[in-house]
């Protein structure tokens, strides 16, 4: 059964880093791409960068262009967000999800997601 759970998430003032990471269990990730989302409250649930199985990478959100960087270590069954030069409104909690390819639909059901406040 799939699984997916995030951590790293944290508070941190605007202009630091986090990496997010992302566990997958219970499905192969070779043919899969993933997507890292997130959901500010009071908004709806948006994408923010997606990185194929061939490693492309696709922008959800211009905002993230050049700050953002998806990447996937297929063996160890990880995905990561690193995040830097942070603005208030990258507040949000933030998921994984597989896809079966960038821009398509998720697979499976959310996990609980890990929480990033960006706050001086």
């Amino acid at each position: 059964q799939l699984q997916l759970v995030e951590s790293g998430g944290g508070l941190v003032q605007p202009g630091g880093s986090l990496t997010l990471s992302c566990r997958v269990s219970g499905f192969t990730l070779d043919y899969i791409a993933i997507g890292w989302f997130r959901q500010a409250p009071g908004k709806e649930r948006e994408g923010v960068q997606c990185i194929s199985r061939s490693g492309g990478i696709t922008n959800y959100a211009d905002s993230v262009k050049g700050r953002f960087t998806i990447s996937r270590d297929n063996a160890k069954k990880m995905a990561y967000l690193q995040m830097s030069s942070l603005k208030p409104e990258d507040t949000a909690v933030y998921y994984c999800a597989l896809q079966h390819y960038c821009r398509g639909p998720t697979i499976g059901s959310w996990g609980q997601g890990t929480q990033v406040t960006v706050s001086s």
